[in-house]
């Protein structure tokens, strides 16, 4: 089974997988610049299946913008009855396309993270 994440980018949830290629709102950067997405949903590693809450800790999604880009055209009309009133619009929105490069844990995985003690807990010392 394919690896897979789920990321949040844009307002917008994507299912992404490695070398996948995803068109997403403009991010800020040139092509050939790698990006990171740090709000990662959910990944499926080696059939591990791990869901956020919101995010997964400790995992992101690294990807290299391809290029930027503007998207279709959408038309759109206002129309007001009785006053002859009709204005016309449209809107192209802007784009980045993005080249998944690597699904997986970020760089604090090694670090230590300190527990808790509860109230009727003792120190192991």
């Amino acid at each position: 089974m394919n690896d897979y994440a789920v990321i949040k980018t844009g307002g917008k949830q994507y299912l992404v997988e490695q070398g996948a290629k995803i068109s997403v709102e403009k991010l800020e950067g040139k092509p050939g610049e790698k990006i990171t997405f740090d709000d990662v949903l959910m990944t499926s590693l080696s059939g591990k299946v791990v869901i956020g809450k919101p995010v997964v800790k400790n995992s992101k999604v690294i990807g290299e913008i391809e290029e930027q880009y503007k998207g279709p055209k959408v038309k759109g009309i206002r129309y007001k009855n009785k006053t002859r009133h009709t204005v016309r619009i449209g809107h192209r929105q802007n784009l980045t396309s993005v080249v998944i490069k690597d699904l997986g844990k970020s760089s604090t995985d090694n670090k230590k993270t300190a527990t808790k003690k509860t109230k009727g807990e003792k120190d192991g010392s």
